[in-house]
């Protein structure tokens, strides 16, 4: 029964892998909608902020997408 459960977890894990791509250009797609959304009046500074935010987000996006890599290559040892 332990094998059983081994090998499913296993496969669950290589599901995981083969998709996680998918998942999280899925997860960044969505939240892109929601931040597609024009604001007028705009002054120079505010868009210097805002570029400065989306670089940071998107380094977050890319170090939580590694760890969560990470956590599945850990699991499969």
């Amino acid at each position: 029964m332990d094998d059983e459960l081994s090998e499913a977890i296993k496969k669950c894990l290589k599901i995981l892998e083969e998709n996680i791509d998918v998942l999280s250009n899925l997860e960044s797609d969505l939240e892109d909608q929601k931040e597609d959304e024009l604001v007028s009046g705009l002054e120079l500074h505010h868009l210097y902020d805002m570029t400065e935010d989306i670089a940071e987000s998107a380094k977050l996006k890319r170090a939580e997408f590694k760890l969560m890599r990470r956590k599945v290559d850990d699991s499969q040892y």
